[in-house]
């Protein structure tokens, strides 16, 4: 599942593509290649760490500081490319599924859609950047087919096309990071039982303000929800047990250089904390859905970069829990030091799905 909005992505037919997440600490380039027989390859990619406050909330606040930094991990990543694949938080957007004629073609679909969205989206159509997809059929009315709508405001898109631009990048794709996460969870499908046909996976994505969590179902989306937890605990307590500012405690904490009484004091119990949230956030998921019982937690995003934080989650909750490695069935190219990117894995996650719009099917 993926979506343009109003972009010049037409012709982004088979062009190198970088994938490009402007998460709330840092951006993240990935680059990836066809590495033939059906596999891909990791050829870079980059995690570049933003000022504070540069991003908030998925806005970004300060586009000078967003645009350094990304000029500046352009360069770190030493690629040629300058086409990128950028998201807008699933927040940021509205995704509605409607019906249309099946007989509908071209500009008569586009007018039915809009249509349609005039009923759907509380906005003027003006404000908004609009797009859809037909995703097939309707199971219920076989003389319709099943459209997905997807709307962001225009200010949205246009904040993150100028982040790019500033850098000297061109924005050729907008997807929705939701979307971006299901793309890059089909690296890995394949490593759940049934390939996880029929299974109810969360795909937990733990971001430093928020949670972000995405439950499938058969591989289908069936839950989006965002919950407010995320490593910024972590780091104000390192703050307020060792009288850091946060910058100096997000440091220490990369580079290791914390006192010894670290993991035991504060590392153990925001672990335990944090299991509890998810543990939390899946009960919400089970109490107002039909689905009564989650088979598999992938966890991605910054926050499951802690070590043994699937064991907690998984005693926690009961529930079998991975650390997701979209890369984990891929090549790896020459630039790229597998041990360092096993460990960066989670957190490059939206940025895997962005960077596989590559390889769409036109």
């Amino acid at each position: 599942m993926h979506l343009n909005i109003n972009l010049d992505w037409l012709s982004a037919n088979r062009l190198p593509i970088l994938g490009l997440d402007i998460s709330t600490t840092a951006v993240k380039l990935v680059e990836l290649s066809d590495a033939g027989k059906g596999m891909l390859r990791v050829e870079r990619y980059v995690i570049e760490p933003l000022p504070k406050d540069a991003v908030t909330d998925g806005n970004i606040a300060n586009l000078d500081q967003v645009g350094e930094t990304l000029r500046t991990a352009w360069k770190n990543l030493g690629s040629r490319v300058r086409n990128v694949a950028i998201a807008l938080p699933s927040s940021a957007v509205i995704t509605k599924k409607i019906l249309a004629p099946a007989s509908l073609k071209g500009l008569d679909l586009e007018r039915q859609v809009e249509t349609e969205a005039n009923q759907v989206i509380p906005f003027s159509l003006d404000e908004v950047n609009l797009d859809f997809q037909v995703l097939g059929p309707s199971p219920a009315s076989p003389d319709d087919v099943q459209i997905l709508l997807a709307a962001a405001r225009k200010e949205k898109v246009e904040e993150r096309v100028a982040a790019a631009e500033s850098a000297g990048l061109k924005a050729l794709v907008l997807d929705v990071e939701s979307f971006a996460t299901q793309a890059a969870y089909e690296q890995i499908a394949h490593l759940l039982p049934n390939g996880g046909a029929g299974q109810t996976v969360a795909i937990i994505d733990i971001g430093a303000q928020n949670m972000h969590i995405n439950v499938l179902h058969d591989n289908e989306s069936v839950y989006l929800r965002e919950h407010g937890f995320g490593g910024n605990q972590l780091n104000n307590e390192i703050s307020r047990r060792y009288g850091m500012t946060s910058e100096e405690a997000e440091n220490a904490k990369r580079k290791g250089t914390l006192p010894e009484s670290y993991e035991v004091e504060v590392l153990q119990p925001y672990s335990e904390t944090l299991a509890m949230e998810i543990g939390r956030a899946l009960q919400l998921f089970t109490t107002s859905t039909q689905y009564r019982k989650v088979d598999q937690i992938l966890l991605a995003g910054g926050g499951a970069m802690i070590a043994g934080i699937d064991e907690v989650v998984a005693q926690r909750t009961g529930t079998p829990t991975q650390v997701a490695n979209p890369f984990a069935n891929m090549a790896v190219g020459s630039k790229v030091r597998p041990q360092a990117l096993t460990a960066d894995a989670p957190s490059l996650f939206v940025a895997c799905g962005l960077a596989m719009r590559r390889f769409d099917p036109q």
